[in-house]
């Protein structure tokens, strides 16, 4: 068994908080950038423009790219070889409170008290044990606006392909421009009423070059990135061709009565880092 100290764990996501919180992934950078060279709206390219302005400020001043810096959701991909020494949840928690001390903290402690935490905690955890000797660390602050925009549907087990994607759509031009578009969209088919929710977030994870190894899904994917930015929603709900800049779809087994499907949307700054240990 080879075993990692929850001290280099609590240090890891502290760094994640920090970095995650003012450097854009290259992929959504490049990503926003064709958009950009493809948008017609005047409006459009102004505010993409803006929007790559920022990412760059925010990278070379290592300032937050979004005034929201999110709920903190870790993802832990542990090795069946590996011996966590030390409280594992102690250290993540740990690790949230000392990355968000000079950022903005958005946790309040009851849904309807509002009490704030003042730490930014308690993070969401989701851990998966995997092969190997590793630990792989996946940090998300999510956004509450974008967050607030997703939705989640129980289908009867006879809605078709087509029928779901309409379902989809309809709903995505309801609740995208409150998103902070260009977003990418992640979509959950199939699981439980929990697990389905899972897979959605999961397809935002997945960045924007990777279409499902399924060529079924991976269509679906396209067709559905298609006819969302043939609606002229646009960047930031303003007009335009740049409504999305990926549709990811993850599915699953689930049961003969039922057709779960979720929706979980990303803003444009789209703020997800690793580290493995």
């Amino acid at each position: 068994m080879r075993k990692i100290s929850t001290k280099n764990i609590e240090l890891a996501i502290e760094q994640l908080a920090l970095t995650s919180s003012y450097d854009l992934p290259q992929d959504v950078e490049k990503k926003l950038t064709s958009s950009l060279r493809l948008e017609k709206s005047a409006l459009g390219k102004t505010i993409l423009q803006e929007i790559l302005e920022n990412a760059q400020i925010a990278r070379s001043r290592k300032i937050p790219i979004c005034q929201d810096t999110g709920f903190a959701i870790i993802f832990l991909e542990i090795g069946q070889n590996v011996a966590i020494v030390g409280d594992l949840q102690k250290a993540v928690v740990n690790g949230i409170k000392k990355g968000y001390k000079m950022l903005r903290k958005s946790i309040v402690k009851d849904p309807f008290d509002r009490e704030n935490t003042n730490d930014n905690t308690p993070p969401s955890i989701h851990y998966e044990i995997t092969k190997g000797d590793e630990l792989k660390i996946t940090f998300l602050p999510k956004g509450g606006g974008a967050e607030n925009a997703s939705f989640l549907q129980m289908l009867l087990p006879t809605a078709s392909r087509q029928e779901v994607s309409n379902i989809i759509l309809e709903n995505v031009v309801k609740n995208v421009g409150k998103a902070c578009p260009p977003v990418i969209i992640g979509i959950g088919i199939g699981g439980t009423f929990d697990t389905v929710a899972m897979l959605a977030k999961k397809g935002i994870l997945r960045g924007v070059n990777h279409p499902s190894k399924d060529p079924k899904t991976a269509k679906m994917e396209k067709e559905l990135l298609a006819k969302i930015n043939k609606t002229n929603i646009g960047p930031m709900g303003l007009g335009g061709i740049a409504t999305a800049i990926a549709v990811n779809i993850e599915t699953a087994p689930c049961h003969i009565a039922s057709l779960p499907i979720a929706v979980n949307f990303q803003c444009h700054a789209h703020r997800v880092k690793s580290i493995t240990l």
